[in-house]
């Protein structure tokens, strides 16, 4: 597995919703690409000006919601992830 470093997170991206809510079944082409995931491993936090670290305000297992354009996707044993920037993180799910 990969150990982010400073203020990224490793993101298992949450399925793309298939059906509306009324049922339909939605194509694969027009589905949203998901901005939904679960955090896998977050780096120590940003490393600031005086030399201290900021804690990181996720933790592993939190799920989040991410901008949708936010991470690079890379590949790790087959899965498909994300190395999101803290910053990228909108939301976590509660």
């Amino acid at each position: 597995m990969l150990q982010p470093l400073n203020d990224r997170v490793l993101v298992q991206p949450l399925e793309a919703e298939d059906k509306t809510a009324g049922g339909i079944i939605l194509p694969e082409t027009a589905q949203h690409k998901p901005r939904e995931g679960k955090v896998i491993a977050a780096g120590p936090g940003r490393l600031l000006d005086d030399g201290t670290r900021q804690p990181m305000s996720v933790k592993v297992d939190d799920v989040i919601i991410y901008t949708e354009y936010g991470g690079t996707e890379i590949k790790v044993d087959g899965e498909e992830y994300l190395l999101v920037d803290e910053h990228s993180i909108l939301a976590v799910r509660v």
